[in-house]
């Protein structure tokens, strides 16, 4: 498959788990990757000669996601090394739980700054080169954006802002950039080391919830990608879920 051959593709927190499994969806589908990480850089060097085993050009760039300075020059070193961004995937993200009482304010407003803030100013920032492009962006949501979760007030109202900031995106942005968001439901990535300890009957659980009698994996979340990565240019404004049929 070469439907991005010589085409550059950004990725935020692109070292490990969605974010590898993309960068390497995305090197196989013959573009040039540009992984951004922040505390993951053993994880970044790995994925980047994974990237570059493939034959793709590779790069990885420091980035806090919710600094405009850091974010800045993120931007600059990718242009530096590709010239120009084909498509932004705004993976990058915080993932917790907690009662609903328990949840500090710096706790909520670090998932928001990460989940939401993070996406709008990378996005912002990547703008005239995606015009020029005519590119894509492809925001990370979460099923946990649609469902009501208990346990994950700050998280489930974080991503379903992300939700929000899509389609108003693919209006503001139209007709030059496409803008979509793959939404993962319970995704099991058994073989990421940076994951600790897996929770075996909680997945198992989870499973058996699921129409499909499984949960995802990393792969399947980087299909959905690929897809609004190749797709026609027409499709915009879209909330994909990839979940087995779990919020049905």
């Amino acid at each position: 498959m070469s439907d991005l051959k010589s085409k550059t593709v950004v990725i935020t927190g692109g070292a490990r788990r969605l974010g590898r499994a993309t960068a390497l969806a995305m090197a196989g589908a013959g573009a040039d990757i540009a992984i951004t990480y922040l505390g993951s850089a053993d994880h970044a060097q790995q994925t980047f000669a994974e990237i570059e085993g493939t034959g793709a050009k590779g790069l990885i760039v420091e980035c806090d996601v919710r600094r405009e300075d850091s974010v800045t020059l993120a931007v600059e070193q990718v242009l530096s090394r590709f010239g120009g961004i084909d498509v932004l995937v705004n993976n990058a993200g915080i993932f917790l739980s907690g009662a609903f009482e328990n949840i500090t304010l710096a706790q909520w407003d670090d998932v928001f700054a990460t989940n939401v803030r993070g996406p709008f100013l990378v996005s912002k920032l990547c703008l005239p080169a995606l015009r020029k492009s005519r590119g894509r962006i492809i925001h990370m949501g979460s099923l946990g954006g649609i469902e009501a979760w208990a346990t994950h007030a700050h998280y489930c109202s974080s991503k379903a802002a992300l939700h929000m900031l899509t389609r108003v995106m693919a209006k503001a942005l139209a007709p030059e950039i496409a803008v979509n968001c793959v939404a993962p439901g319970m995704i099991d990535i058994v073989t990421d080391p940076g994951r600790g300890k897996r929770d075996a009957e909680f997945f198992n659980r989870m499973a058996t919830k699921t129409p499909m009698k499984k949960n995802g994996t990393a792969e399947d979340v980087a299909a959905a990608v690929l897809y609004f990565a190749t797709a026609s240019h027409f499709i915009t404004g879209q909330i994909l879920t990839v979940d087995g049929g779990l919020g049905l």
